[in-house]
């Protein structure tokens, strides 16, 4: 087994052969974990959450659940899950952008930032940010379609594990969202905690 630590804020990417389980941890509960994975034998290929819905039927990811590429093949499956289906898939990744329309003046870490400099690591530049699946976020949707962001209240130690179904690049991003945005609570009382991964 071996085990990474992803600062609060920042992105790691870590090697998952066939076979092979990844599991990330929140150790002080409440830090949505942007999740995103890479065929490792073509980059091309990532894991997408909206051709996963399809296959699924479920808007959340659950344990059983096979996860796809944008080629439609299985590259993931979830195994265990002590989160209680607190994850969401609808989300995309902050950026510089994101920030901004929540009032922030200047630079500010993000997941899309940290997923390519995470893929830079790898030998590899990014250029679209696929949609991740966000673990330990709690975003409900209502009967009519709205989301909201209300408190994330996963517990410490809360992970998920998945098993790969293919050779994979597997990147974690602590999701550096900390602004005061009313009905937003992305982290739990807007503040960044760090991460692990563990691939066994």
């Amino acid at each position: 087994m071996t085990k990474t630590i992803v600062p609060a804020s920042e992105g790691r990417s870590v090697r998952v052969a066939k076979g092979q389980s990844i599991t990330v941890r929140t150790p002080e509960g409440g830090q949505a974990a942007d999740f995103f994975a890479y065929n490792a034998e073509n980059v091309g290929e990532w894991l997408s959450p909206p051709h996963t819905w399809v296959t699924t039927f479920s808007l959340k990811p659950r344990p059983g659940d096979v996860f796809i590429s944008r080629f439609r093949r299985p590259m993931l499956k979830m195994t265990h899950d002590t989160a209680d289906g607190v994850h969401d898939m609808l989300l995309a990744a902050c950026d510089h952008f994101r920030y901004e329309f929540f009032g922030h003046k200047g630079p500010h870490a993000s997941c899309s930032d940290n997923l390519q400099i995470a893929m830079r690591r790898e030998g590899y530049e990014v250029s679209v940010i696929p949609q991740p699946i966000n673990f330990f976020t709690n975003i409900p949707v209502d009967e009519r379609g709205g989301l909201s962001g209300p408190k994330n209240s996963v517990p410490p130690g809360a992970e998920v594990t998945m098993e790969a179904l293919i050779d994979l690049i597997c990147v974690v991003s602590s999701c550096p969202f900390d602004m005061k945005a009313q009905g937003w609570e992305i982290n739990a009382n807007d503040a960044v905690t760090e991460l692990e991964i563990e691939v066994h």
